[in-house]
């Protein structure tokens, strides 16, 4: 195994343990196992990296740990599988979907045009916008995005 894969089954296996309330710490336990050029900088990239977050552990202490392991989408996903919710506000259209997804699904969306009643959208990671031109009511582009994901791809 790459030092570098055994650097991050160690770190993985470390924050897997909920006790580590520090960077420091982290660094320190990793230097016993044997890394001796691991630094402070280093596990913070690790940790964004690998998406930890400080959170409460069951004994109430914060501690960093990994997050729940993710679906991620693939190219044989059903796209009404990957959308979560949509709502609106009488204004926007928000599309929640799964990690990862919304800039796929942006992308369609945005393929459909004004025609359709979408003047763009704008994607982050499982979260999509969508404006309507002005001559489209809200609620109408609303029905149509639902539709299209009701179905079957």
């Amino acid at each position: 195994m790459e030092k570098l894969d055994k650097l991050s089954e160690a770190f993985k296996a470390l924050l897997k343990q909920e006790k580590f309330s520090s960077q420091s710490e982290i660094v320190t336990a990793l230097q016993e196992l044997g890394f001796e050029n691991i630094n402070q900088s280093k596990v913070s990239r690790m940790l964004s990296k690998f998406g930890a977050v400080r959170t409460r552990n069951t004994k109430m202490e914060m501690v960093y740990q990994l997050p729940a392991e993710l679906g991620v989408p693939t190219t044989s996903s059903p796209l009404k599988n990957l959308v979560v919710d949509i709502d609106h506000n009488d204004v926007l259209i928000v599309v929640k979907t799964s990690p990862g997804a919304a800039q796929l699904i942006a992308r369609l969306l945005d393929s459909m045009g004004k025609s359709e009643g979408i003047l763009g959208t704008i994607a982050g990671d499982d979260t999509i916008f969508i404006t309507p031109t002005k001559v489209t009511p809200v609620e109408v582009l609303m029905q149509n995005v639902t539709e299209l994901f009701e179905s079957s791809f």
